[in-house]
């Protein structure tokens, strides 16, 4: 019993210096990406494509508004890579000294109108939005949408009034297509995503105010060698086409 016992306490503590070696453990990574609501879709899809071209490395993707993406970076979040909507709250990260290396542009995009099926509200132009009785839904002015939308309200003149002020590009498309707002300020990207679950009306006045998106590894990452493989495929030709085909504007990728 006594040699037994010997035995199996040996062949425990040679299971137990395997897995921490990683000679018979596990060498799984994760890299995590903060990134954008509006980049949903095109990010799912190229961390489906970053995990089979890696494998080994898992990708978690964590989707929000800019502004709280780059606030919950400030606070510590652990996090390998941030894309951003505009390059206002990429600069709040920078000046923190957050960033591994400069950010580079990767995809611009404007803003369009989202109306439920049918346009019950008659939204024509952006002067409709201001229309008294019309029920608009936009984001928050600290949010890239946001702050697009206020643009083109100045250099327009017209007098925003929304009846709700989102945190996200998403959460505005949602009060859109659950028939809460009449209108909705979203990204064109947004609006052919939901085709069928609500219409487009384009404005000539977003060309005014296109937003451009920078993606940068984090400093302190624990993962930069994938986090830099992540920005190679968001950049080059392969990330490119997946974002072209959802409906934004090409980058330069100079860094900044």
């Amino acid at each position: 019993m006594l040699a037994a016992a010997m035995m199996l306490a040996a062949l425990a503590g040679c299971a137990g210096s395997g897995a921490g070696n990683g000679a018979g453990g596990s060498t799984d990574r994760t890299l995590t990406v903060f990134a954008a609501a509006s980049l949903k879709g095109s990010f799912t899809e190229l961390a489906s494509r970053f995990e089979g071209q890696n494998p080994g490395t898992s990708v978690t993707l964590s989707f929000a508004g800019s502004s709280d993406l780059a606030a919950q970076i400030g606070q510590g979040a652990p996090a390998d890579v941030f894309a951003s909507a505009d390059t206002t709250n990429m600069d709040k990260v920078q000046e923190a000294g957050l960033l591994e290396g400069a950010p580079s542009i990767f995809a611009t995009n404007t803003l369009a109108i989202a109306v439920p099926p049918g346009n019950p509200a008659g939204i024509g132009s952006f002067a409709d939005l201001a229309k008294k009785g019309t029920k608009l839904v936009a984001c928050a002015p600290q949010v890239p949408c946001g702050a697009a939308a206020a643009a083109v309200a100045r250099s327009s003149g017209i007098k925003l009034s929304p009846v709700s002020e989102e945190n996200s590009v998403a959460d505005v498309l949602g009060k859109v297509v659950s028939g809460e707002a009449d209108a909705g300020l979203v990204y064109a990207t947004d609006v052919r995503s939901a085709a069928g679950m609500v219409e487009s009306i384009p404005f000539p006045e977003a060309a005014g105010a296109p937003n451009t998106y920078p993606i940068a590894a984090l400093a302190g990452s624990a993962n930069t060698s994938a986090a830099g493989k992540f920005l190679a495929l968001v950049t080059g030709p392969e990330g490119q086409e997946v974002l072209a085909r959802a409906g934004f504007g090409p980058g330069n990728t100079v860094a900044r």
